[in-house]
């Protein structure tokens, strides 16, 4: 049975989900409820357990058998795969069912080695419709993968009323040594050697929060960065709207970077390693440095802190940026996919 005419039943693959919070998880949820929105009929599948009664306004299949899995595909007329995950895509493969997948990701390991499975992966690609998250992954997956970047909440991020900017640097992610919270660290430390003040929030938890508060200690950065733990939605909002300034140190190259997109939309300047995707999603809304370098990232925090000028420019070109990465204006570029797919 097919929905009402111009309308798609969906199953919206997404391996991670809600309550997890990531990059994934958050494109997913808001891309679902556009979907939703627009007047499609949803399904999303995920390998992501419950903790607590989902707020979505649609089913979720929560870790489903095979069988299970078969049965939403066959009720599906297209597969939405949120970043690729062979146990969801095979059996779309096999009902015959159109698929996208969006490549959020590069498909190798954390060590840039390609293992047999994404071997598979690559393998499977000419079969779908590909769509990477930035032209980095394009060019990596080199398959002629559409580019659409990731969305972010503009209900949410955006500049407040009222809040003053009394803060200079923000960093927001895992606390994980891939993220290089210690890197931002280290360029903190040389600032001081040069007289520069300047504060820092984390925002974030992880395995490595207490190598990270010890180096702190070894650099004598005590009075100058707070740990201010996990923060989402407003109050993350909110504490961006309070700072000049995010950073986006990770080491490894990150393939888009959507925090760099809800700081910007709340008036920080970012600075982000430049591998990868994150100086797409930066674009002309401020500066990049090269993965590890904290005497390079010390450079450009010095530059950005001192010039008032440089920084009004970056947020001058913030909303012209931000336009194409709303998540309505994401969503409907998927969709029209899906139709064409569909039809």
């Amino acid at each position: 049975m097919r929905c009402a005419a111009g309308t798609m039943k969906i199953l919206f693959s997404s391996y991670a989900y809600a309550p997890c919070i990531g990059g994934i998880e958050i494109a997913s949820a808001l891309l679902t409820r556009e979907f939703a929105a627009a007047g499609h009929e949803i399904i999303l599948v995920t390998e992501t357990p419950a903790l607590a009664l989902s707020p979505d306004p649609f089913e979720i299949a929560r870790n489903p058998s095979l069988a299970r899995l078969l049965q939403l595909v066959r009720w599906s007329e297209v597969v939405f795969q949120n970043n690729i995950s062979l146990r969801h895509l095979i059996p779309a493969l096999l009902v015959r069912k159109p698929i996208l997948v969006v490549h959020q990701t590069w498909i190798r390991n954390i060590a840039g080695e390609i293992g047999w499975n994404d071997r598979i992966k690559r393998a499977l690609l000419p079969w779908v419709k590909n769509v990477a998250v930035s032209q980095a992954i394009a060019d990596d997956l080199n398959i002629g993968a559409e580019v659409i970047g990731d969305p972010y909440d503009d209900r949410i991020f955006r500049i407040g009323a009222n809040i003053h900017r009394d803060r200079e640097l923000i960093f927001v992610g895992r606390l994980v040594s891939d993220k290089g919270a210690d890197v931002l660290l280290r360029a903190l430390g040389i600032l001081k050697e040069r007289n520069i003040p300047a504060n820092l929030t984390i925002i974030g938890r992880g395995p490595e929060e207490t190598n990270l508060r010890a180096l702190v200690c070894e650099l004598a950065l005590d009075q100058a960065v707070t740990f201010a733990g996990e923060k989402v939605g407003p109050e993350l909002a909110e504490l961006m709207n309070r700072h000049q300034v995010i950073v986006i140190p990770s080491r490894w190259p990150e393939p888009f970077g959507i925090v760099a997109l809800e700081g910007i939309a709340c008036g920080c300047i970012a600075v982000g390693s430049e591998e990868g995707g994150l100086s797409e999603t930066i674009g002309n809304c401020g500066m990049t440095f090269r993965n590890g370098d904290c005497q390079e990232l010390a450079d450009r925090l010095r530059t950005l802190l001192s010039d008032s000028q440089m920084r009004e420019k970056s947020r001058a070109a913030a909303s012209a940026h931000l336009e194409r990465f709303r998540a309505q204006t994401v969503a409907q570029r998927y969709l029209a996919l899906l139709r064409e797919l569909a039809a």
